[in-house]
């Protein structure tokens, strides 16, 4: 153990190094206005050469120093949450194999070298899914990765289309990629950030322990569709994809906020709110600003990461309950989680001048400047509200509701290796949003709305809060009011049945027509006249045969008397 824990602490110190260097290296290129290409050929290929490359910029510096610096702190939290774990060598060399793969993602402006982190990315991702192993942990880890072959096919048909271009750097090609490898590259994108209708592998991923759930919800996995369509950003404008995304963004955004409100499990609340951010961040970024989504990318990064960690200390702390519906009153028990986990729910719900208001504010100005139908609109206007009722919701259970634990539990902020990485990022969700605003837009940008839109987000946010909280402290829930209106609530409460559509509603034709098959062919007809007719048929006549050589000597001296005569008369 002890040779774990200085392995535990190494790989954070290497990575916070690596975290503090690329983040000097952004700031000096931010300054300069400079980026750096490098371009190496490995086989040339008729007139295609296949080369590794990878690009060196202000963004691909940043990001890379959000990554690390948010692994290194929930390696370090591994150390606390994960102390009575067997096998956490194996965890510690999964999760940093993850950040190497999210890494390879990040600096590579060429589509080949980008599968080999995009696969990397879903290969571990699985093996940290099923990291528990037991049925539950089986079942998501395969809804996650067959979502996220359909990703992984849709890169590979990509890179088939750009072979006749001559090379696979598409930074390079603005203008020239066809609407058909753009509806690839958008799909791809789709299924690694889980917009509809691949959305139900990212609640069910869960299943993984916490540390990986705040790895995965900040800046790796989840992130990683977005930052490929940032990197593709210059060539969507006007496309067709780009319209279809801004649809299926919005109802992302709109299905998430209306399905956390109706879930219990305290990981998949936040697992929801994960989903429901990054269809803002996708619906911002079809509307053209890539410098934005990425801007909210690296802030919800920092107070997501944060949410998840606190999360963890008090599912940690109460005995592994994940049911907000069994905590309650927890403030005077766990200070600490309980100040954490509310700042950063505030800066979830963009309360002013924490990290999310600075990224959120900002996108809803601008959504409603631009040319945005009604119904995405709507679905943005109402999918904040959203965001700050179930946010409440959380506070009231779990926070401030009645004290429902066991008698005998012991809750407490004592771990110090879980709460020094939470107070870091706590410093992140707070000053992290206004840093990156003076980085990313050091001129304001000029932003021109009537009063009443001005004040629509904030009226909505306001709104939604004492909605959330209202309903729960007069224990609606208490009085079944529910069942009065039970169809519309599963609905609402299903992810629309989307988790229902992706397994068995995929499943269920093929294995029908397998068992189908293998009654009425396999064992049937094909048995029939396949393998076991064609024994019983030479069987029986090899008996016939067989009968006839040893009982009926007169008969085979007879037909062996006729073979003579008449190869006799046939030679003479």
């Amino acid at each position: 153990m002890q040779w774990v824990l200085k392995m535990n602490v190494s790989s954070m110190v290497f990575l916070m190094l690596i975290s503090v260097g690329s983040m000097l290296s952004s700031l000096s290129m931010i300054y300069s206005g400079s980026s750096y290409f490098i371009e190496w050929e490995l086989v040339s290929l008729n007139s295609v050469s296949i080369v590794g490359a990878c690009i060196l910029d202000w963004m691909s510096m940043m990001f890379t120093s959000f990554v690390t610096f948010i692994s290194s702190m929930v390696l370090f939290y591994s150390g606390g949450y994960m102390s009575g774990d067997k096998n956490i060598n194996r965890f510690l060399y999964l999760v940093l194999g993850f950040v190497m793969s999210m890494g390879f993602l990040i600096i590579s402006p060429n589509l080949v070298s980008i599968l080999l982190g995009w696969d990397g990315l879903g290969l571990i991702s699985y093996a940290l899914v099923i990291y528990y192993q037991n049925e539950k942990s089986a079942n998501a880890g395969m809804l996650t990765a067959l979502s996220n072959r359909v990703g992984d096919v849709a890169i590979l048909i990509s890179i088939s289309i750009m072979f006749s271009m001559g090379g696979w750097n598409f930074m390079f090609m603005e203008g020239l990629l066809t609407p058909v490898l753009l509806c690839f590259i958008v799909l791809a994108a789709m299924t690694k950030s889980a917009q509809i209708p691949f959305s139900a592998w990212l609640p069910a991923a869960m299943a993984a322990p916490t540390p990986v759930s705040a790895l995965v919800h900040s800046s790796t996995l989840v992130t990683a569709g977005v930052y490929l369509l940032i990197r593709f950003s210059p060539s969507l404008g006007g496309s067709v994809a780009q319209g279809v995304l801004l649809v299926l963004a919005s109802m992302t955004m709109f299905m998430a906020g209306l399905g956390a409100n109706f879930e219990t499990d305290l990981k998949k609340i936040i697992a929801l709110s994960t989903l429901s951010q990054l269809g803002v961040m996708m619906t911002i970024l079809s509307l053209g600003w890539a410098e934005l989504a990425f801007f909210h990318l690296l802030a919800h990064a920092l107070f997501k990461a944060l949410l998840f960690m606190s999360a963890g200390s008090i599912i940690h702390s109460v005995g592994d309950y994940q049911d907000i519906r069994v905590m309650g009153r927890l403030v005077g028990y766990m200070p600490l989680s309980v100040m954490m986990i509310n700042l950063a729910n505030l800066a979830l719900c963009g309360s002013p001048f924490l990290a999310g208001f600075y990224s959120k504010d900002l996108i809803l100005e601008v959504a409603f400047m631009n040319e945005l139908n009604s119904a995405c609109f709507w679905l943005l206007v109402l999918s904040t509200g959203l965001t700050v009722c179930y946010t409440f919701r959380l506070v009231f259970y779990s926070i401030s509701g009645e004290y429902n634990l066991f008698s005998n539990s012991s809750v407490s902020d004592e771990d110090q290796v879980m709460t020094y990485p939470m107070i870091s990022l706590g410093f992140g969700a707070i000053m992290g949003g206004c840093l990156l605003s003076w980085l990313m837009f050091p001129a304001p940008s000029m932003i021109c709305m009537s009063l009443w839109f001005k004040l629509l987000a904030l009226s909505v946010s306001a709104l939604g809060g004492f909605v959330g909280y209202m309903l729960n402290v007069m224990a609606v829930n208490y009085s079944l009011m529910s069942l009065k209106n039970y169809s519309l609530v599963v609905f609402s409460g299903s992810m629309w049945f989307m988790p229902f559509i992706s397994t068995y509603g995929v499943s269920a034709v093929p294995l029908g027509a397998g068992h189908k098959y293998h009654h009425y062919m396999d064992s049937g007809w094909s048995e029939y006249y396949g393998g076991q007719g064609s024994y019983s048929l030479l069987n029986s006549i090899s008996q016939r045969m067989q009968l006839i050589q040893d009982n009926n000597i007169k008969v085979y001296m007879m037909v062996l008397l006729m073979w003579v005569l008449a190869l006799t008369l046939l030679f003479m």
